[in-house]
């Protein structure tokens, strides 16, 4: 079952985790410091929490689809090359407590989109944001450091 996901930056994460819980009538799927996710049913979405900074309001961090196999993530980077979208691909990559394959693109008001599948769980939020940075400046694909590991824009 593929599912959209909305990533948010949120001020305060108990409180995030209390109000979508009331929201959509579940539980987080996956608790970790500073991060939460719900595997929501109806409707399809994942919702992912990342704890930003205080006093700052909620902000979208990216979206994404997820998808159930890696050959999907194949056949839509495909497809978004086909379309002449630029993409940047990370395979075998730790984020958001996970270890997914993944291929990005932005829209055109430069939102960052991910296609992704989970292969498993990981102790780490993510890899270092310069790892990320290093391998996009190599294939010329423009990254923001905003300390995300799941931020490719």
């Amino acid at each position: 079952m593929s599912r959209v996901q909305l990533a948010l930056n949120v001020a305060d994460l108990e409180e995030s985790v209390v109000f979508y819980s009331k929201l959509f009538g579940v539980e987080p799927a996956k608790r970790r410091p500073g991060y939460a996710n719900f595997a929501i049913t109806e409707p399809p979405l994942k919702l992912v929490l990342i704890e930003g900074e205080p006093g700052q309001g909620t902000r979208l961090d990216h979206l994404g689809i997820e998808v159930d196999h890696t050959d999907q993530v194949g056949a839509a980077t495909t497809r978004l090359k086909d379309a002449g979208l630029a993409t940047f691909e990370e395979n075998d990559t730790s984020c958001c407590y996970a270890l997914q394959d993944k291929v990005w693109v932005h829209g055109p008001g430069r939102e960052p989109w991910e296609v992704y599948v989970v292969k498993g769980d990981t102790s780490q939020m993510g890899k270092n944001i310069d790892a990320i940075t290093a391998q996009a400046t190599a294939s010329n694909t423009p990254v923001a450091d905003n300390g995300s590991c799941c931020t490719s824009s």
